[in-house]
């Protein structure tokens, strides 16, 4: 049997591992529940059902809640909340659950499940806006938007995430160069504060509240509805080069995210052997004028040629042919999803949600996904990933670099001071997730650990940022962000939220 991720031995000699939390000794909680029932709030106490709940995608944090609430309404989350700072009983939020730090594990308290608010309101055809409720997975609005020939602007490449958790976290998608990420979307939301009031806030309405919820981490408010943009639906045609080199890769993406020229662009590699430059777009005339303008000044082959250089290597190297093997092996089960023949039209990808949600869980999904990121300046973002590919091969075999441009919206800038886009960033950010392809090899929570210690060091030895706060990488915060935007944050924190119930140990 594999070992018990949790076991003694998994807690031992890893410096700044945040292990469990101490579980909530459930204090009040008799009262409390009662205090809901006779509210009509219904707290489902039974162990099968709070089992469902014991861990997030990452499977690394393990927690009980005391009693899970499904959503209903701003109404109901309000009198929980209301509640909760009453009588001192944590409160948990969690949409999709594909936190990997911990973020949507109760240890004790409250589960709120936002799943049962997933309804899309109002689609705005004049406006170009969508009205949803925030516990709705991506997958869903994007099926509810392409009846009426819409989209979303950007949103996480695994759709199985809700909105309003993206929204918090900020959603990184292969268009993020160009249009931002998810949460710059949002124009304005319905959220109800950690005392439960029930505010409607945006940039210019309720601002600050607005500033600290949007890339917020869950700490100052419950999204339970979110107005964001949308554009008319498009299909998209990609093309792909391949290089040996990592530095070469990211200096074509950058070129070309900082010229505008492809609709959708990202870096997805087989280690450091096969580093693949993805680019798309919504429009033959985009199209066209990359093939004029801009083909010709990238570094990158076509598949033949590469195949060509690989095979050279290799035969070169024989004693690696395991390892060309893997290649190839990959290759022909990635690439064939990411262009599946039933979501196909004339060489263009007709719903890329289905294809791309698909692709994650399968190529990466895992019992355990352990995937830390670093997020950087432009100028920075090379010598990053290449310490981080550096970890990598250190650590495991197999593994795979994903990166991506964030184009920053100057108008935004107060959004992103607790967020995981990095300080001295302009105009761009870069970030890489370091994902081992973990497949079925049972590695101890002490050896992942290790390695995500090793991608955060990077972090803080070049000033740079992360994309996931919480959960086990919580003692880094203060070292990332600095201990005058923590306790400026802090303090808000105590003002917003007297009991301290919403998002426990996530930040703070």
């Amino acid at each position: 049997m594999p070992p018990c991720p949790v076991a003694p031995d998994a807690l031992q000699g890893i410096p700044r591992q945040q292990t469990n939390p101490a579980r909530w000794q459930g204090e009040n909680w008799n009262e409390f529940v009662s205090t809901l029932q006779a509210d009509n709030i219904d707290v489902i106490e039974d162990r099968g059902t709070r089992g469902i709940y014991s861990t997030d995608a990452g499977g690394l944090a393990y927690g009980m809640p005391n009693g899970v609430i499904i959503a209903r309404d701003a109404q109901q989350i309000s009198t929980l909340l209301r509640n909760a700072q009453r009588y001192h009983i944590p409160v948990t939020v969690r949409g999709g659950g594909l936190t990997t730090e911990g973020e949507s594990v109760a240890f004790g308290g409250v589960l709120l499940d936002m799943t049962g608010m997933s309804r899309v309101l109002h689609i705005d055809k004049d406006t170009l806006t969508v009205r949803t409720e925030a516990g709705i997975f991506w997958h869903s609005l994007a099926e509810e938007l392409r009846r009426h020939n819409f989209d979303y602007l950007s949103a996480p490449l695994n759709l199985t995430s809700s909105v309003g958790g993206t929204l918090g976290v900020g959603g990184i998608d292969v268009n993020s160069a160009k249009l931002g990420c998810s949460a710059d979307q949002a124009l304005c939301l319905q959220v109800v504060t950690p005392t439960g009031d029930i505010i409607e806030c945006s940039d210019e309405q309720n601002a600050e509240l607005f500033q600290r919820v949007i890339l917020g981490y869950g700490q100052f408010g419950i999204i339970t509805e979110a107005t964001l943009k949308i554009r008319p639906f498009t299909p998209m045609r990609m093309h792909y080069f391949y290089y040996r080199s990592l530095r070469s890769a990211i200096n074509d993406l950058i070129l070309l995210d900082q010229n505008g020229v492809p609709d959708y662009s990202g870096i997805l590699t087989m280690m450091d052997k096969a580093v693949t430059l993805l680019i798309a777009f919504d429009s033959a005339e985009r199209e066209k004028t990359f093939f004029e303008q801009w083909h010709k000044q990238l570094h990158g082959y076509g598949e033949l040629g590469f195949g060509i250089r690989l095979a050279s290597y290799y035969a070169l190297h024989p004693w690696r042919l395991n390892e060309l093997f893997f290649l190839l092996r990959r290759k022909h089960t990635l690439f064939p999803d990411l262009q599946p023949a039933q979501h196909m039209r004339n060489g263009e990808i007709i719903d890329r949600t289905v294809v791309f949600s698909r692709a994650v869980w399968k190529h990466w999904g895992h019992k355990n996904m352990v995937i830390p990121d670093l997020a950087t300046s432009v100028d920075k973002f090379i010598d990053a990933v290449e310490k981080g590919n550096a970890v990598c091969k250190h650590y495991f075999p197999r593994y795979t670099l994903y990166c991506v441009g964030i184009k920053l919206r100057a108008e935004h800038k107060a959004h992103y001071e607790l967020s995981s886009i990095p300080h001295d960033a302009k105009d761009f950010s870069y970030g890489c997730e370091f994902e081992p392809i973990l497949e079925e090899n049972n590695y101890s929570r002490d050896y992942l650990q290790s390695f995500k210690n090793a991608i955060y060091d990077i972090g803080v030895d070049m000033d740079t940022s992360y994309y996931r706060f919480g959960g086990m990488m919580k003692a880094y915060i203060r070292r990332a962000l600095g201990d005058e935007v923590v306790e400026k944050h802090l303090a808000l924190k105590r003002i917003a939220d007297p009991a301290m119930i919403l998002n426990r140990n996530v930040i703070f």
